[in-house]
């Protein structure tokens, strides 16, 4: 086990997910996508690395998208909306403890080689980002009267 390994592995232990082999499909609040949390770590640092994971395992309903597009759509969502995560913290993890992201990113799984799953959901999750945080948060869209995400 690498060092990189060993300190994703203790990261993982501290947010409660649990590391899989790569054979097995991962269950609820289980991961085997060792190589991407490295990756967005070495790209972006821990400190974003650990945001995606207070994101997805400390939010309801997200802990089943803990896989490689879930973790990579948590980060590109955090590099897009960066300022209302650095000022709005505790609405960011309010809005994701309502998204229903499992169930979106199944819905992704129809696109599987047309569009990158990972694009698909974070337009996805990104539209309904909008609808909270952005500038006509406070109007309805006219062709749903939803005000949730």
């Amino acid at each position: 086990m690498t060092p990189t390994h060993a300190f994703i592995s203790a990261l993982c232990a501290e947010y409660g997910i649990r590391i899989i082999p790569a054979n097995q499909y991962p269950a609820i609040g289980e991961t085997r996508a060792v190589v991407t949390m490295q990756r967005i770590m070495a790209r972006f640092g821990e400190g974003h690395l650990r945001m995606v994971l207070t994101t997805l395992a400390e939010t309801a309903n997200n802990k089943a998208i803990l896989d490689e597009v879930g973790l990579w759509m948590a980060s590109d969502m955090i590099r897009a909306c960066q300022q209302i995560v650095d000022t709005r913290a505790g609405e960011w993890l309010d809005v994701w403890d309502k998204m229903p992201a499992g169930e979106l990113q199944f819905i992704t799984r129809d696109l599987s080689g047309i569009v990158p799953q990972r694009h698909a959901l974070g337009g996805m999750i990104y539209e309904r980002l909008v609808r909270v945080f952005g500038p006509q948060a406070n109007q309805l869209d006219m062709l749903d009267d939803r005000r949730q995400p």
